[in-house]
């Protein structure tokens, strides 16, 4: 496998405290750590990260904790 092009959210400001996301052609979107881009890549399926996007912009994670 070629290995997918990470980019990281604009909202990081640069500060390599944020999730990486690669999402090449097909069925499969990977994650991973800014601090750690040697470390382990989730693999989730397209439909799923996109589901979980949706659900975090609509706050249902949001808990009053911070």
């Amino acid at each position: 496998m070629t290995q997918p092009t990470f980019t990281t959210s604009s909202y990081s400001a640069g500060d390599d405290n944020c999730v990486e996301v690669a999402a090449p052609d097909g069925p499969t979107c990977y994650l991973r750590d800014s601090k750690d881009r040697s470390g382990p890549v989730l693999a989730v399926g397209r439909e799923a990260h996109a589901a979980f996007v949706r659900a975090v912009a609509a706050g249902e994670f949001d808990f009053g904790v911070i």
